[in-house]
């Protein structure tokens, strides 16, 4: 009974949680993209909500990843894979909050453009 509270105490310590974390930021700004893109008129409504959220979980996701990274070394590989996942994927949603920010800021300037010459 002892051998087996023994293994599974190990098997939860070799856990590598920060490479999970960072799937899971990915994955939920991911999920923010795919939903600026189904959902439009919100993005357009909560723009600021959405991008500050999407550059969030790319920046959890990015130091995650390198640590789940380190800790997957010494774990004899675990979950370095999903690590890597996760520092890509962080600096995709980095770059496309930043997409965003440029995408609001001319659909403004044109609005505030039209708006003018209409006048």
């Amino acid at each position: 009974m002892t051998e087996v509270a023994q293994d599974t105490g190990a098997a939860g310590a070799s856990r590598n949680t920060p490479a999970r974390i960072s799937v899971w930021a990915a994955f939920l700004g991911a999920g923010l993209i795919a939903g600026i893109f189904l959902t439009p008129m919100f993005w357009l409504l909560y723009g600021g909500v959405y991008t500050f959220l999407v550059f969030a979980f790319g920046v959890v996701a990015i130091p995650a990843g390198h640590l789940g990274r380190r800790r997957g070394k010494r774990l004899g590989g675990r979950d370095r894979g999903v690590a890597l996942l996760g520092i890509v994927t962080g600096w995709i949603l980095i770059f496309f909050s930043l997409l965003l920010v440029l995408a609001y800021a001319g659909l403004l300037a044109g609005l505030a453009f039209l708006a003018d010459s209409a006048s």
